[in-house]
């Protein structure tokens, strides 16, 4: 899986001490602050409140099928501006894209799409800001759930139907 972050609009500056910030992102699918494999991007110098970044990550050596079955499966994304002198990043906000908005949709594999995300501040509660991102599914990711799919097409009981049953006008089954 590749995904592209893209943007962030309407970030919110609440420092007192610098009128200009120079944000960047932390990407990671285990949930701050225990993120083992983090990925960030370059510092917007430039853009202030209205950051672009256009930097590509690749996932794929750490999601597989798995990630994308697992309701409680994220990707986090957390918007820091850098701070000169000792006082280390700031937290401007943060964002989790569930599994489910990722694959929803795909076909074919390899299609791209494009996903928003309004930022929460660091309590959970509604923040400033958008994030915009761009992810392209890769087909590996989904090879062994293709390999089951073909086994039931071999099984030749006829086309399946999923549905609600309904009754006969007659009031029986």
């Amino acid at each position: 899986m590749e995904i592209t972050i893209i943007s962030a609009q309407g970030l919110k500056n609440s420092s007192l001490f610098s009128q200009h910030i120079k944000p960047f992102i932390t990407l990671t699918t285990t949930p701050p602050p225990s993120s083992c494999h983090v990925y960030t991007t370059t510092v917007d110098h430039e853009g202030g409140v209205n950051p672009t970044w256009g930097d590509k990550f690749d996932l794929s050596n750490i999601i597989n099928a798995s990630f994308f079955y697992n309701k409680s499966s994220y990707i986090y994304l957390q918007v820091y501006t850098y701070r000169y002198f000792l006082l280390g990043p700031r937290l401007l906000g943060w964002c989790g894209i569930p599994a489910s908005d990722i694959v929803d949709g795909f076909s074919p594999v390899g299609t791209v799409r494009r996903l928003s995300y309004r930022l929460r501040k660091k309590d959970g509660s509604r923040g400033n800001g958008v994030v915009n991102v761009v992810v392209k599914l890769e087909s590996s990711i989904f090879q062994g759930q293709r390999r089951v799919d073909s086994d039931v097409a071999d099984m030749r009981f006829g086309r399946v139907a999923v549905g609600i049953p309904v009754r006969s006008p007659a009031g029986g089954w």
